[in-house]
């Protein structure tokens, strides 16, 4: 008796607790991610046919090379945000040396390059109140730089930005980094200025 008993009290351990008990999977999750303050300081560097407000959490370096080769001038920069593994590449080109139109739709073919992993592309143009002119691109989904944008003055400046991050694109675990920095691309935007 007290062996079926003991086996019993197995079956209901075994059947009874395990078949009533719900079990509820840990979803999977990210890190948390404890973002600075918005402060901001002023990239104003001599010799430099621009100046803009960057986050003081970002530091701007120059760019001495595009893919082993030397850049078309000196005013290439990157603004590096090293908390996040991310980068704003910054190239400047001078109308004239190029054509606005080729410069332009050369803009719009690169951000059509993610249109393979893209499923949205919005383009949307805008005049800052410093009168600076240009067009900012979000890209959705899995691709390599969600957010891009040029600034021209048509006549004599043309400058592209792009942000990438040194990790594999996923938007939902970069999501919430790719929105707190496109406020600083977009803070950048609105304070630029041409010389």
């Amino acid at each position: 008796m007290k062996g079926v008993l003991i086996l019993f009290g197995v079956w209901c351990l075994v059947f009874g607790v395990a078949c009533n008990s719900t079990y509820t999977p840990k979803p999977s999750g990210y890190y948390q991610i404890n973002f600075p303050e918005k402060k901001y300081q002023v990239f104003d560097m001599p010799g430099y046919p621009y100046s803009f407000e960057y986050p003081v959490y970002a530091k701007v370096v120059k760019d001495s090379t595009f893919f082993g080769e030397a850049t078309e001038n000196p005013w290439w920069i990157n603004v590096d945000f090293p908390q996040f593994s991310g980068r704003i590449y910054v190239s400047y080109k001078e109308i004239g040396k190029n054509v606005l139109d080729t410069l332009v739709k050369n803009a719009f073919d690169l951000t059509g390059k993610h249109t393979s992993m893209a499923y949205s592309i919005e383009d949307t143009a805008f005049t800052t109140p410093n009168h600076i002119h240009g067009v900012f691109f979000t890209v959705g989904g899995n691709v390599a730089t969600a957010n891009q944008f040029f600034l021209t003055d048509s006549v004599k400046h043309f400058l592209r930005g792009a942000l990438y991050f040194n990790a594999t694109p996923n938007a939902d675990s970069l999501g919430i980094v790719n929105t707190f920095l496109l406020q600083d691309m977009k803070h950048l935007v609105s304070t630029f200025r041409w010389r």
